[in-house]
């Protein structure tokens, strides 16, 4: 998974929908209801904590909402998850399912009726429930694995090492190294292709093509000049390169171009500190309202106008252009 922090869902449908299973499940409360189905009309990337969840006119208190997870916790409907992947990093995401799952109803029982769960990434990508005594069991995914049973290998290495050992994958390549491998690659194509031009006497030379973070830092740059007026700063090269950098840490913690680009625009200055633009990247997350101290009024954002008019079908896009495709993600306050 691409977000370590994702909501990983049991889902039946490509749109948000609830079942009649589930909405004449006469275990759950009205409110216990409400906040899943509200739940499922949300987007992965979008991390809300209990307390945001009590915001707004017509909400419920923060002890009712936590009350509600809890509730459907134990009939199935959701739980957290402590996960641990491959290469030995840890991240906490939230599960939800369009049905009840009777394997995180007995989970949720088995861990003392705690809402987070640890489970552990295996070599095909999938995950397995991590219990106290080392042994391993079904996350609820797996549609061959039924409810409240391990799979035949799995009971055998329960039986033979109680503490079975993951295999480690090889440390991760940090972004800054593997952005200098990509441009000695690059270079080098670069040289070989001018070699092979001058030979044959072709004198045009490829245009080089801009990374994510440039696009993103060339794009505010002049929007900020058209809009935030003329810099008047020492040097203007500094204030370009400085948003190329903010820009390539922001991609780098997996943030998409969209977000770091409102982000900027949430500042409202021409090249914001670190402390400003982080702020306004996990505003733009989590989808709060620009505060004030910011700065000056950006000018309003539009997508089309930035980024082009997507001309695929609905049914083609992604979940990040559209929002009736939206999915949701919770995280623990």
């Amino acid at each position: 998974m691409t977000d370590r922090n994702a909501v990983r869902r049991n889902r039946r449908h490509h749109y948000v929908q609830v079942e009649s299973k589930t909405a004449r499940d006469a275990r759950l409360s009205f409110r216990a209801l409400g906040v899943l189905t509200y739940c499922l009309d949300q987007s992965d990337s979008w991390n809300v904590r209990s307390e945001q969840l009590a915001r707004g006119e017509g909400r419920e208190g923060r002890d009712a909402v936590r009350k509600a997870l809890h509730e459907l916790a134990a009939h199935g409907y959701y739980r957290l998850e402590k996960r641990r992947f491959l290469d030995g990093k840890t991240a906490m995401g939230a599960a939800i399912s369009e049905y009840p799952n009777e394997q995180w109803a007995q989970d949720y029982v088995t861990f003392g009726k705690k809402l987070d769960i640890p489970v552990i990434e295996q070599e095909d990508g999938s995950f397995r429930v991590r219990y106290a005594d080392g042994t391993l069991g079904p996350d609820g995914f797996a549609p061959d694995e039924a409810p409240g049973t391990a799979a035949p290998d799995e009971k055998a290495a329960a039986d033979t090492d109680p503490q079975p050992k993951l295999r480690k994958r090889p440390r991760a390549t940090p972004p800054a190294a593997a952005r200098s491998a990509a441009k000695k690659k690059r270079d080098q194509a670069t040289h070989s292709d001018a070699d092979t031009q001058q030979s044959s006497g072709d004198e045009e030379k490829a245009a080089p093509q801009k990374t994510p973070a440039q696009e993103v830092a060339t794009w505010y740059y002049e929007h900020a000049k058209e809009h935030l007026g003329p810099y008047a700063g020492s040097k203007r090269s500094g204030w370009y390169f400085g948003l190329i950098k903010l820009s390539q840490q922001a991609v780098d913690a997996q943030y998409t171009q969209k977000q770091v680009a409102k982000a900027f625009q949430r500042t409202g200055v021409h090249f914001p500190t670190a402390h400003q633009f982080q702020r306004a990247l996990s505003d733009e997350r989590n989808n709060r309202p620009m505060p004030a101290q910011y700065g000056g009024r950006p000018a309003p954002y539009n997508d089309a106008a930035t980024w082009g008019v997507n001309d695929q079908p609905p049914d083609q896009s992604s979940p990040e252009d559209h929002d009736e495709c939206a999915e949701f993600g919770i995280v623990p306050a």
